[in-house]
């Protein structure tokens, strides 16, 4: 190779480094976003399947020989020996894929500086389109094939509109059959083993079809199987599995067969052996059991993205590769993919994964909807399956990952009901993917016009791009680093989600109860009862920190799940502070002045504090149900509990009103005697009650989510 063409090949392959880079970056959202949004994994442990999972399908799985000119986009004039005879055209197709990926790449970036989840496949195919608008100029000829744009931008709406149909009735299955049921942990048991074989079944096709496919044509090579019994007709195809033109061959329906009944006897194996009593992650019963299925789908679907979408990176470079390696500078129709170049996009993916990874993750597994480990299984079993029936080559669209499992997420959380989806993070998403190709096709033509189809302008080119990335970024605020990726933020999301804080306040809001308690009891007692009461004060300005916690993650957030809005989240959050405030204001009274000095009266008082108290307790047990209501999948055991327990608070308070009516008839007719004294003691027994209605408005407050 001559110098220059030395300097631009390794130029091209930091650019090639960088592509892979961004699409694990970016990409990996749709195989571990749902995961963590669901908190089936921790974020730190997402990152580690991910990058794992990315890294065996791109080096193990992925093609071995490639098309130079991918997707279809451009139409190359490639003669009798499957080569560019004009060797002018092939170094221009070359530098154009150099700018194209560049200019995907620096996209990719921007989108997932913004935790954007798009399409790396459209991205780069935007800047291929930008390459072949330039050279059909220069070159005076027709390149594009516009019908395979066309495709390309049906697949906007079709893919994800698809994803979310799937998805959304999946999970109203998963609902109906199990959630809504009235032993659902039981019920699933034994129903999602039999729900993991159509699954698997889906994934075991899928894996073969799209994530083995390089492999497949690798064993067929080497004599080991005949391809033909294994991989779909290209065209022509039937649904006759014992034809030699199957869609779905025989080989191909055993296996997949025999991957569903596998992992369906494993996992009711598992299941048999876990305990379900006990609480992992804030998840009961039958969440965890689907835990198991969310992961096991992650997995795959991390390694059918690494073993596809590789060549998104490695594949215009290896055309390159191959036009500046030749002899005689000319781009042929294949091209053979060095180790190096599947080593190298391989670990840039896997970098990806582990560096930028977790900001797309968390729009797809947070912001979207709130996610649980049913929705997240349902939401990747509705993507996996469209990508496997518009891979079909009877339709042969080309989908986007992405686009489908954003589908899939809105599908479920549309099944919550509308409020279930935040449609303003979606909107923005959708923005995102008409972007896309736009984007990527000016930069790409920007960079190629630029360098003139030179390559010494190229390779000054090329640094200066880097430099404006980088610049871009640090200007942007640079507060984006790797640790923040291997830190385990998905349990602090977890302790610092709205309906956890909530109950964190309830469990304040007891505390200063039951300080007010003591304070009384002591007081009855003729104990000093200060310390008692400024325990009480100091409780209730706890809870009131809580509270502004809580008000201040309503502004940012803006919305609580499928549950509450946020006006209704407030109110809640209001008349459970209230129950605090009115605490405080008993224990305060106490302080004015000596209680009526009457042993029975001081026995009806403390009843009464004591009956107020365990309204107070319950209270905070109907809250600890409503918090776990919200994040078991909404099921029907939940839902009673929750409903149980709204009716236990109004019983506790009846029983208190009960207490305080005995206690207040015995003060007025045994008072006489110091009548002052008497008073006080009715207006103590009163902000007692005024707890305990408390609690039961606040209860009360939460019948709403019941009736959605």
């Amino acid at each position: 190779m001559e110098p220059l063409i030395v300097v631009l090949v390794g130029l091209a392959l930091i650019v090639c480094a960088y592509m892979a880079w961004n699409i694990g970056a970016n990409d990996v959202a749709n195989a571990m976003g749902t995961s963590v949004g669901s908190r089936a994994l921790t974020l730190k442990q997402a990152v580690i399947i991910a990058a794992i999972f990315e890294f065996a399908g791109a080096f193990f799985a992925g093609d071995a020989v490639t098309k130079t000119v991918r997707k279809g986009i451009l139409t190359v004039p490639f003669d009798e020996a499957g080569v560019v005879a004009d060797t002018i055209l092939s170094q221009d197709i070359a530098l154009g894929f150099i700018a194209a990926m560049m200019a995907a790449a620096t996209w990719l970036t921007i989108a997932t500086r913004m935790g954007l989840p798009v399409s790396t496949t459209h991205s780069i195919i935007g800047g291929i389109i930008g390459v072949g608008l330039i050279l059909e100029v220069k070159h005076d000829t027709t390149l594009i094939d516009w019908e395979v744009v066309r495709t390309v931008v049906m697949s906007w709406v079709a893919s994800p509109l698809m994803g979310g149909l799937i998805a959304f009735f999946s999970y109203m299955i998963i609902k109906k059959m199990i959630l809504d049921n009235d032993d659902p942990v039981s019920r699933s048991k034994w129903l999602a083993p039999i729900l993991a074989f159509p699954t698997f079944f889906v994934l075991g096709l899928a894996l073969q079809f799209k994530a083995l496919k390089g492999f497949i044509s690798s064993a067929d090579r080497k004599g080991w199987i005949d391809k033909s019994n294994w991989s779909q007709a290209k065209e022509n195809g039937v649904w006759d599995p014992f034809a030699d033109n199957a869609w779905l061959p025989l080989n191909s329906l055993i296996l997949a067969s025999i991957i569903g009944i596998i992992a369906s006897i494993a996992l009711y194996f598992v299941l048999r052996r876990v305990n379900m009593e006990e609480e992992v992650r804030g998840f009961k019963g039958v969440e965890r059991i689907f835990v198991w299925l969310q992961i096991i789908t992650a997995a795959y679907v991390a390694f059918a993205h690494g073993a596809n979408d590789r060549s998104n990176a490695i594949g215009p470079m290896a055309a390159v590769w191959d036009v500046f390696s030749s002899t005689d500078l000319v781009l042929a129709e294949e091209a053979p993919i060095p180790l190096w170049l599947v080593l190298l996009g391989s670990a840039g993916i896997a970098i990806g994964v582990m560096t930028w990874g977790w900001r797309v993750m968390e729009t797809i597994g947070k912001k979207i909807t709130d996610i649980t480990p049913t929705r997240g299984f349902a939401a990747e079993f509705g993507a996996a399956t469209t990508i496997l029936i518009f891979s079909m080559p009877f339709l042969a669209v080309p989908v986007s990952t992405t686009h489908t499992l954003v589908g899939a997420v809105v599908g479920v959380g549309l099944a919550g009901g509308a409020k279930g989806v935040d449609f303003r993070v979606f909107a923005k998403i959708a923005a995102s993917w008409v972007a896309s190709v736009p984007v990527a096709a000016f930069g790409a033509v920007v960079l190629f016009v630029a360098s003139g189809g030179d390559i010494l302008n190229m390779i000054v080119i090329l640094p200066l791009a880097f430099i404006a990335v980088g610049v871009a970024i640090w200007k942007s605020g640079g507060e984006i680093h790797v640790e923040d990726a291997l830190s385990d933020a998905s349990q602090e999301r977890l302790q610092n989600s709205p309906f956890q804080k909530f109950h964190e306040h309830a469990q304040a809001v007891e505390v200063t109860a039951n300080h007010m308690l003591t304070a009384v009891n002591a007081a009855c007692d003729g104990e000093d009862s200060s310390e008692a009461i400024q325990a009480t004060i100091d409780a209730e300005l706890e809870a009131d920190n809580i509270k502004a916690e809580l008000r201040q993650m309503a502004n940012e957030d803006m919305r609580f799940g499928y549950q509450v809005g946020m006006d209704h989240f407030l109110h809640m959050l209001s008349r459970q502070d209230r129950i605090a405030d009115y605490a405080q204001n008993v224990a305060e009274q106490l302080a004015f002045r000596e209680l009526f000095d009457d042993k029975e009266a001081k026995a009806k008082l403390k009843a009464m504090a004591e009956a107020v108290a365990a309204t107070v307790a319950t209270y905070e047990d109907t809250v600890n149900a409503l918090r776990e209501f919200t994040i078991s999948g909404e099921t029907k055991a939940a839902k009673d509990n929750l409903a149980q327990q709204i009716r236990q608070v109004n019983l506790k308070e009846h029983e208190a009103d009960q207490v305080e009516a005995d206690a207040a008839s015995y003060v007025f007719s045994n008072g006489d005697d110091d009548a002052l004294a008497a008073m006080h003691m009715y207006r103590v027994l009163q902000r007692l009650d005024d707890v305990a209605n408390a609690c039961e408005k606040a209860a009360n407050a939460f019948l709403p989510i019941l009736k959605r």
